[in-house]
Formats: structure tokens, sequence, C-alpha cells
């Protein structure tokens, strides 16, 4: 069975054999996933062509003008993209766009990033999903493996993959993955898997049916083995009752706040204790940098990782006391007048803002508002209720928000535009309260990404 497994494989990277022409893999997104994608794929022998339906920014066009790979974009030619022999799709583009169909039903391969570059590296794979929280495990993974291992942080954040195996070749990568990429993998299999969580979130990629979602998200799971490691919240319900329901092949390393659990860790008098096998370690989380239950969850589980990869106590302790978080997530960005400002512009949906209002622990003016994907606000009630002083609602629509919340607070205020928002802030704050931006909503209606919405914001606040 193993063998017949290989065999596929290889019929599947190598559609001629290995030593012959490898065929034309064409890649649907000129972004840094497929750029990168691009560059590993050329060097390792195949016909390359690049296609983007929007306009590929110009850093990205240089390095394929630089390495003479063809591309094109603002347009998709179907006859030559139905020619390929493996398509890498970026995780981007839905599957019900009518260009993807077509390749599906033409019976082509369609692959992730992540999928196409694993099969050329022997490195280990830590990867790390979750609906939120993963950015910052795999920051915090990456922080403390770094200290004594040789080791790459991609996926989902910094260089690419595929660009990280053609140029640095690490021996260790922690990657980030978003249920897009996992939804394109066929033998993708991390040494390491590590699931944060799981809430509903981009429910409109999977027909608005939260258990696609859910199966999306356990796909990390689906070729490991006995010799793999699977990492989890087992306070977490959806996965507790994924987990009760299915067979998992890998060893299960749960993390908790509330459970003593005997293999995998455990939060308990300000200490979080790790037990793998018979060998346990117990870390004090006082003079821990990042704030918030969520973010013992966090440590918990990249403290996971580095004790199973050896890393020494004292340098995991060290390391999560000196790691300095991510940015636009609960960022403290500047105090003026005693009034704390706070990015927190990653929060995109309704479970991330949750955790950012329970960690607030002074009168909050909160500015809130986006692309709504469906959310229901009501978990974050007893937050505003108790923590909110005033709503500044960053909309194109804001009607939902203030059904929502028009009742709670004295002082309710919509704009379209974040400098606007930062002032009215200004004046509404008193001394001691903080101001958060933590939208609970995705950032296109007004900004380009969560990042453009979260430096507009700390440019605001400097302007004052």
């Amino acid at each position: 069975m193993k063998n017949e497994k290989s065999q596929q494989k290889i019929k599947k990277f190598f559609p001629f054999g290995e030593g012959f022409r490898k065929g034309l893999l064409v890649i649907l997104g000129g972004g840094e996933s497929g750029v990168g994608t691009a560059l590993l794929a050329k060097a390792k022998g195949y016909d390359v062509f690049v296609s983007d339906k929007g306009k590929i920014k110009e850093k990205y066009r240089n390095v394929l003008l630089n390495n003479e790979i063809e591309f094109e974009d603002e347009k998709h030619t179907e006859s030559q993209i139905l020619n390929a022999d493996i398509v890498m799709k970026s995780p981007g583009i839905p599957d019900k766009v009518a260009l993807v169909k077509q390749i599906r039903d033409a019976g082509i391969k369609v692959v992730s990033e992540i999928e196409f570059a694993s099969n050329y590296t022997e490195a280990n794979l830590v990867a790390i999903t979750g609906s939120n929280g993963k950015t910052t495990t795999a920051t915090l993974t990456h922080h403390l493996l770094k200290q004594q291992l040789n080791v790459g942080l991609a996926g989902n954040i910094g260089d690419s993959f595929a660009k990280q195996i053609l140029e640095k070749n690490h021996k260790n990568y922690v990657l980030e993955v978003s249920s897009f990429q996992l939804d394109d993998i066929h033998d993708f299999k991390p040494k390491v898997a590590v699931l944060t969580n799981i809430t509903p979130d981009h429910l409109d990629r999977y027909d608005y049916k939260f258990e696609n979602y859910i199966a999306s998200k356990f796909r990390i799971v689906e070729n490991q083995t006995k010799a793999d490691y699977f990492i989890y919240d087992a306070d977490d319900e959806v996965i507790a009752e994924w987990i009760q329901n299915n067979k998992v092949q890998s060893k299960k390393l749960p993390f908790s706040l509330t459970k003593i659990i005997e293999q995998g860790a455990y939060y308990k008098d300000n200490k979080i204790i790790i037990t793998i096998d018979n060998n346990q370690i117990i870390m004090p989380t006082e003079n821990i940098t990042l704030e918030g239950k969520h973010n013992i969850k966090n440590a918990m589980a990249a403290s996971t990782v580095s004790h199973l990869l050896k890393i020494r106590k004292q340098t995991i302790r060290e390391s999560l006391e000196n790691f300095q978080g991510v940015e636009h997530r609960l960022e403290h960005v500047l105090k003026i007048n005693k009034v704390q400002y706070i990015n927190d512009s990653k929060a995109t949906n309704v479970n991330a803002t949750y955790f950012a209002l329970e960690s607030m622990d002074a009168p909050t003016v909160w500015i809130v508002g986006g692309v709504d994907k469906g959310n229901d606000y009501k978990e974050l009630f007893p937050f505003v209720n108790e923590k909110v002083k005033a709503i500044i609602c960053l909309g194109v629509d804001n009607e939902k928000l203030f059904n929502a919340f028009g009742n709670m607070v004295d002082v309710i205020i919509e704009t379209q535009y974040m400098s606007e928002a930062v002032k009215i802030a200004y004046k509404v704050a008193n001394a001691g309260d903080n101001v958060l931006l933590s939208p609970a909503c995705a950032s296109f209606d007004l900004f380009e990404n969560y990042e453009d919405r979260g430096r507009q914001f700390k440019n605001a606040i400097r302007n004052l």
C-alpha cells in the first residue's frame, strides 16, 4: 500500500516519470506563494506559467522577469492554463471560481504551495492552524526554536515556504497554515501538527456550513502516522467533539487551562506544566510578555512543541519572557494623556475580538467594523456591558453593529475614515482608559488588508 502511494506521488509530481520533462506547472496567483513556487518549480525542471487575474505587484513581476518565468496578469488564458499537468492555486482563490471548476473537471491535479514545496525538503515540519492565535503561536514557536535549531518561519507568514526551501533549506520549518492551504493538500504530512482552536470563520468559502470548515482544519492530521504528534486545545468543544467521533493516528498532546493533562500541557497556579512521556517541565508565567488567557494557551502550544523538539527548559522560559508579540495583535502602540492605544487589527472575526475585550482591564473605547462575515455578536455582550464606554463603527455598512450594541453604550458613532475614528476616540477617552481597534470584521471595504488598517490606525495616533 505504501509503495503504491509513493508511486502515485511520483506520477503526480513527475507526470512523465523521474528523469524526463516534468511537465507544465501553472500557478494561479502572482503573489508571495505563487512566485515562490514558480522559483522552486523552475529549479526542479518544470515548465512554469504564472497567471493572475489581477495586476501582479512590481516586486513580484521583477522576480519573474529576472528569472525568465513566463507570466500574464489582468487575465487568464484558459487554453494555456487547461494544458497544465499540475496547477498550484493561490489560497485566496475560491473553489467556486469558474476557471477552478474547469481545471478540476479536466482532471488536472490542484495543489497548494505547502503541498508542492513539502515534496522538496526532508525538514521537520511543524504546521500550526486554527481560527485564532495561529500567527502568534507560529511566531512564538519559531522564536523558541531558533535559539537552538536551524528553523524557518513560513506558510501564511513571511517569505514563501517554497522560496525558503530553494534558498535556505532549513532543517526545520514552522508553518502557519490556513484552512485554504489545507484544502489543496494530498500528501502533506507535518511531524508536529498544532490546532489552536476552531470557531466559525470564512464560512462564505465553505457553503456556510461550519462542519465543512471544521473538516478543512482537521486535514492537518489526515496524513500523520503514529510517529507524528498532534497538539491541540482540549478546552475547545468543537475540537473535542471531532476527536471523539474521528480517529487520529498521531500521538495526541492536548493543552488545557481547566483540566489536569497527563500527556501534554496544563495551567495551574500561574505555571505551565508540560509532560511528554516521563519528561516533565514546569514554566512560571508571571513574566510572560503576552497578555490574556488566550495567550497562555498560545504559550502552552509553543512550549509543548519546543519541549518535544528538545529545546532546553531555561531557553524556553527566557524566550517566553522576551518575546515581543505580533504586529496588529493586541499591540500596545502609544500612551497619550494616560490613555493606552491598542492595535488589534488582526482580529478579523468575533472570537478574536472576544479575547481582546476579555483582556481589557480599564474602560475601553472600542473601534469596530468592516466587512461582516455573517457575524453573531452575542458572545461579546457581557464584555461590552462591563468594559466598553463608547463604540466607534468603522465600516461602509454599520447597521448591524448599531442594532447589536446601540442600547449598550451611551456613545456610538460611525465613520469611514481611520483618522476621524482616532480623533473621536481621543475626545471620548479619559485618563486611564484604553482605545482598542479590534474590528471583528474583514478589512476590505475601506482598507487593502488588516495590515493596512493597523498601520493607518498607528499613523493616526502618531498624528494626534
